[in-house]
């Protein structure tokens, strides 16, 4: 079983968490200005990398405030938990690519 460091709640059963989609997506500021492929491209379309990966997670059996991990998809090890609107965390270390999470792919 995955242990999750909820960041109000401390460490906790995977089981009490929901995924909630990749951390840090910008919302349009103005969405009715956007094409359809435009809007498509935000809805849809998000980063599927072998490594580490910032997402959103809630403690829906807790204290139900989203938060931010960064997770190895290849293990499952949760590296880091941080509270949404945080910055992601710098020199995580490198992923499986050689690129390290806190710079842009």
């Amino acid at each position: 079983m995955l242990i999750i460091d909820c960041p109000w709640c401390g460490k906790r059963p995977e089981i009490e968490f929901r995924y909630g989609g990749e951390a840090h997506i910008a919302r349009p500021a103005d969405p009715s200005a956007l094409s359809d492929e435009e809007w498509a491209e935000f809805l849809y379309n998000r980063t599927n990398p072998k490594g580490l990966h910032a997402e959103r997670w809630r403690h829906i059996h807790g204290c139900g405030r989203y938060f931010n991990a960064v997770r190895d998809t290849v293990s499952d090890f949760f590296v880091v938990t941080y509270k949404a609107g945080e910055q992601r965390p710098e020199n995580l270390g490198p992923d499986v690519d050689g690129a390290s999470i806190g710079g842009d792919k």
